[in-house]
């Protein structure tokens, strides 16, 4: 599976309001702008020219490039704080779906690993006990074929590259299973795609206060 750049018209927005927008990210396009003209191209950008009264930063948390799924985005600078409070305050309830190398017999189980970036090799996080932050993360086996296995992932904070790295750190402490198509932790290669996907998104309306929920479905 080749992850190219991916068209504008792509850009699926599944929920629209004068506070929030609620997007499904492609995999293979940026979520927020990067350094450089070539990373300017990114889901917060196309928005904001889709949505001229969109304040300047409406990114309230991330996906990595690669990672599709589910994202929120806030329209106003009061939507902006509540809804990062919330994402501070842990009370965002994110799922995700991956395919990851292997098969094992644990039917899930919770992943509590400490770890820090890898200032030599950026961006790739490395496992630090003495130095590292806590990252958790709760996991369950949906299926398996023979060399694959299907799995739900529900991340308890929010690291960076959280579910990769535990996805892909060697048993005990991890699943030591990368996830399909990580050409930084697993044995994914320039030009795959990676089967990790956000399918689940819950978090206070910040106007209504109500709950409010999304699904997606993986493409793979």
């Amino acid at each position: 599976m080749n992850r190219q750049t991916q068209p504008e018209k792509t850009l699926a927005i599944l929920y629209q309001d004068s506070d929030i927008v609620v997007i499904d990210k492609p995999g293979g396009l940026l979520a927020v702008p990067g350094r450089g003209p070539a990373k300017q191209d990114c889901a917060a950008a196309r928005l904001r020219r889709r949505l001229p009264k969109m304040i300047d930063q409406p990114a309230v948390h991330r996906l990595d490039m690669y990672t599709s799924g589910l994202m929120v985005f806030a329209v106003t600078a009061a939507a902006h704080r509540f809804l990062s409070g919330q994402f501070e305050k842990r009370a965002v309830v994110k799922k995700y779906t991956a395919v990851v190398e292997g098969v094992f017999e644990a039917p899930g189980g919770e992943i509590h690993l400490p770890y820090r970036l890898d200032v030599n090799d950026r961006p790739r996080q490395i496992f630090d006990p003495v130095h590292g932050k806590l990252g958790s993360t709760r996991w369950l086996k949906l299926d398996a074929t023979e060399s694959t296995t299907r799995v739900e992932f529900t991340p308890l904070t929010g690291r960076t590259h959280q579910l990769r790295v535990h996805a892909a750190h060697p048993r005990p402490q991890g699943l030591g299973a990368p996830i399909v198509g990580d050409s930084l932790y697993g044995s994914g290669k320039e030009g795959d795609a990676m089967l990790l996907h956000a399918t689940f998104l819950q978090f206070l309306h910040p106007a209504t206060r109500q709950v409010i929920q999304f699904d997606s479905r993986p493409p793979f």
